[in-house]
């Protein structure tokens, strides 16, 4: 696995919609499983969703379900992170990432994850 780039983030009001992609290099992006986490000024890096390699297996943090939705497309070597209803709440810079191996149990892990972007900023307005 190369690089990670994400890309999509912006300002966008209280209620609104983004759609964050993290485009990989390299041929064996399909043999990854993917996160997302972020990390608000002054808080920890926290996880926010995770996808199997095939897509087949998602996890949520509890926070984000049912407001975030995490897919991939192994086609075009990258993941997607659509976020709705957007609250000041979500402002954070949000950060992809890969791992070789992928479990439930063990996807909120940061320091599990082999391969990380450098982030896209987030802001929403009330």
């Amino acid at each position: 696995q190369g690089k990670l780039v994400e890309s999509g983030g912006g300002l966008v009001q209280a209620g609104g919609s983004l759609r964050l992609s993290c485009a990989a290099s390299g041929r064996t992006f399909s043999t990854y499983a993917m996160g997302w986490f972020r990390q608000a000024p002054g808080k920890e890096r926290e996880f926010v969703a995770a996808i199997s390699r095939t897509g087949g297996s998602v996890v949520y943090a509890d926070s984000v379900k049912d407001q975030f939705t995490i897919s991939r497309d192994n086609a075009k070597n990258t993941a997607y992170l659509q976020l709705n209803s957007l609250q000041p709440a979500d402002t954070a810079v949000y950060y992809c990432a890969a791992r070789s191996t992928y479990s439930i149990i063990t996807a909120t892990y940061s320091s599990l994850y082999d391969y990380w972007g450098q982030g896209t900023q987030v802001t929403v307005s009330s």
